[in-house]
């Protein structure tokens, strides 16, 4: 049995599976910091790990009903002519979520007045963590329909999940900090959020065409370009002190992971 495991097909497998498992787990952690950022300083630290934890879990739960999973996709209704499934469901519920919860972030940094800073800083933990879960329960799926995608043997999809989430809880800290420190990194992270937010959309109506398409490749190049692009602004900028975004904290150096 192990033998049939090794092969050729399933280490190449297991590589592309492990990247894009740590693309998602990434996108997670991303939208888990900025929620935890908005909770007071003590309780920063507790916000990520729960959320990190919902996350983890999961996707763990969720790969052992994978033929629940696999079921999901039979279609409920039709909707304008399209045939929409369980999955379909919640990955445009969960797409919208993120796209709006996105973009009221955004607006929040750039066009909220001052007085509002307070309240937001202190966002309750209860209010932050049913968010976190939300998103957590999305990019669940999305993870393990992405696993069942490129390879259905458990033995190649169980190890990609779990590196991927040893990844989230080893970098959740330092994704966290780094986001908090710099304004324009927390703004182009949200906006990485609502791209990711309309391929869930677009997955969800069209899950074909957006295979077809490979459209998560073009987005993950356009992420990573601007990425390196803003990489490079911050290197040539860092003798400049970085504006404040309206209900931004103070900087959390000393904070524990």
């Amino acid at each position: 049995m192990l033998e049939g495991l090794f092969t050729a097909e399933n280490i190449a497998a297991l590589a592309t599976l492990t990247l894009l498992e740590i693309v998602l787990g990434i996108d997670n952690v991303i939208f888990i910091s900025i929620l935890a950022n908005k909770l007071p300083r003590s309780q920063r630290a507790l916000g990520r790990r729960l959320g990190i934890g919902f996350a983890v879990a999961s996707r763990l739960v969720l790969l052992f009903f994978i033929n629940w999973i696999i079921g999901l996709t039979a279609p409920l209704f039709t909707l304008l002519g399209k045939g929409l499934s369980g999955r379909d469901l919640i990955l445009l519920g969960g797409g919208l979520f993120l796209i709006a919860k996105s973009t009221w972030e955004i607006h929040e940094k750039l066009e909220a007045a001052e007085h509002t800073s307070v309240r937001a800083a202190t966002a309750s933990l209860g209010a932050v963590i049913v968010q976190i879960a939300i998103v957590d329960m999305v990019f669940s799926l999305d993870s393990v329909i992405t696993a069942v995608g490129i390879s259905g043997v458990l033995g190649v999809m169980i190890p990609a999940i779990l590196i991927a989430a040893v990844v989230m809880v080893v970098f959740a800290g330092a994704v966290s900090r780094f986001v908090e420190r710099h304004p324009t990194m927390k703004v182009l992270a949200l906006a990485f959020l609502i791209l990711i937010g309309m391929v869930l959309v677009f997955e969800g109506w069209n899950p074909e065409l957006a295979h077809q398409y490979h459209l998560k490749n073009y987005v993950y190049f356009a992420m990573t370009f601007s990425f390196l692009v803003e990489m490079v602004n911050l290197r040539l900028r860092r003798t400049t002190s970085p504006v404040r975004l309206h209900n931004q904290p103070k900087a959390s150096e000393g904070e524990e992971a």
